[in-house]
């Protein structure tokens, strides 16, 4: 699975809305729904922000690892 599936599937498992998630990143709706829309690539600095808001790790999120696990 791509890792722009699993940021949307975080993001409604947790009932989060994209303006939310935005605004938690400090980023514009538009960039981030570019985000998941697989438009604009994923910087590193909002993968390590969603890994700490979701708690998974980052190779899960990127879609290289099954294991959720978060250290």
């Amino acid at each position: 699975m791509k890792y722009q599936q699993i940021i949307r599937d975080l993001r409604e498992d947790h009932d989060l809305t994209q303006k939310q998630v935005a605004e938690y990143l400090h980023v514009a709706h538009r960039t981030y729904s570019y985000y998941e829309l697989g438009k604009n690539a994923l910087p590193i600095d909002c993968l390590l922000i969603l890994c700490e808001l979701y708690h998974k790790s980052a190779d899960y999120i990127l879609g290289l690892s099954d294991s959720e696990r978060y250290d």
